[in-house]
Parts: C-alpha cells; sequence; structure tokens
C-alpha cells in the first residue's frame, strides 16, 4: 500500500510538472504576444492613416472637379449682348502675401433660380476669386447675383465651392497672344479662356489640378445663330 501511494504521488508531481509553466516560459510568451500587439497596433494605425489620406484626397479631387465644372459651364453660358458695352467681361489679378491668383467677373445665362421666390432675370453676373481663411488658407468663392444691375452694389449668393486651394489661374486668349488680365475698355471678350486650379497637398497628399479651355468664340457664335 504504502508504495503504490509513492507510485501515486510520483505520477501526480510528474502530471503537474508537465501541466504547468515555467517563468521564463511565461515571460517569453509574454514579450512574444506584447510584440505581435505592437506589430498588430502599428499596422492598423497605418491601415487607418491611409485610409484617412485616400478619403481627403477623393474629397479635394471631387471639390476640385465640381469647381471645375461649374466654371467651366458658366463660361460656356457665357452672355454676349450685340453691343459688347451691354456685356461684361472683366478678368484681374489679384495678389496675395507672395504670390498673384485670378479675378473673373462675368455675366452667364442661367435657365435655373437662385432664389425660387424671388423674381430673378436668366443672365446672372458670376464673380470667381480666392479668398484666405482663418486658418489661413484658401478657398475658391463663387458670387452669383441673378438681378445685375448698374445702379446697386453687386450682390448675390456667395459660395465656397473648393476648399484648400494652392492656385487659382486663369488666362485669355485675343487670337494672337495670351493674357492674365483682360480689362473692362476692351471692344471684345476673349477668343479663349483656359483655367488651371490646384490643391494644396494635405499631410502626405498628392497634387491635385483641373485644368480646361473654353472656347467663348464659337460659344457666341452659337448664341447669335440661336437668337437670329
Amino acid at each position: 500500500m504504502l508504495k503504490l501511494k509513492q507510485q501515486l504521488n510520483k505520477s501526480i508531481k510528474m502530471y503537474a510538472k508537465k501541466a504547468g509553466f515555467t517563468l521564463v516560459e511565461i515571460l517569453v510568451a509574454s514579450t512574444i504576444g506584447t510584440f505581435i500587439s505592437l506589430i498588430a497596433v502599428g499596422t492598423l494605425h497605418t491601415v487607418i492613416t491611409g485610409s484617412d489620406m485616400v478619403e481627403k484626397n477623393i474629397n479635394a479631387a471631387s471639390e476640385v472637379r465640381f469647381a471645375a465644372n461649374l466654371i467651366a459651364r458658366d463660361l460656356a453660358n457665357f452672355y454676349h449682348a450685340d453691343d459688347f458695352a451691354d456685356t461684361e467681361f472683366f478678368a484681374a489679378t489679384d495678389t496675395f502675401s507672395n504670390y498673384d491668383t485670378a479675378y473673373l467677373v462675368f455675366y452667364t445665362v442661367n435657365r435655373a433660380k437662385a432664389r425660387i421666390y424671388e423674381p430673378e432675370c436668366d443672365i446672372y453676373e458670376v464673380e470667381y476669386y480666392l479668398e484666405e481663411e482663418d486658418d489661413e488658407t484658401l478657398s475658391l468663392r463663387r458670387r452669383a447675383w441673378p438681378n445685375p444691375n448698374d445702379e446697386f452694389e453687386p450682390g448675390g449668393i456667395l459660395t465656397t465651392i473648393a476648399e484648400n486651394i494652392e492656385y487659382f489661374e486663369v488666362s485669355y486668349w485675343d487670337g494672337e497672344e495670351w493674357y492674365t488680365d483682360w480689362p473692362e475698355d476692351m471692344e471684345n471678350p476673349p477668343d479663349l479662356v483656359e483655367v488651371s486650379i490646384t490643391t494644396k497637398p494635405v499631410g502626405l497628399g498628392n497634387i491635385i489640378s483641373e485644368t480646361f479651355l473654353v472656347n467663348l468664340t464659337r460659344q457666341v457664335n452659337e448664341t447669335e445663330s440661336t437668337v437670329q
């Protein structure tokens, strides 16, 4: 009986020794677990950061594309009267702290009412320019005035159409030469208008730019043909 008890106690001790973990094994396992956790957290942070950057770039690209399409549409609907004195097309260059940017005002035809319950004509005065925000970034603004009248101060609906803009550049072709300004005393609108909008990179994002060309001569000819 005594011998049997001794063999049983020996078996229990051997089982306990096999079933347990030594302090060294626990430390090694803990170190490996911590290392794996750090890798997982780092990977997750990289994925989240990358996803956030992609989303910001997509939003920036959408804003620039929206702004470009809006300006292109307004230029495509440029209003040209028989007497150019009754038509407005004025372009200048605004100077910020360390660079120049475009400033553009013209008449466009817009069939959709900006204010549903207000009397409005279908000839709008639109204005495009950059404005500095409180955080020193630049936003592209659009002002649409449904009732342009020389007797009143320019007014209308002001909208921010794109944020965090680096450059807003517009050039004008008169058939022989490109200009960055188009004074009010010109006798005709430009033949071509080229517009470039560029965003300022956010974080590690890429520069996003939209450039397009509008043939105002063709728009004028098509308008005159329609009227006739």
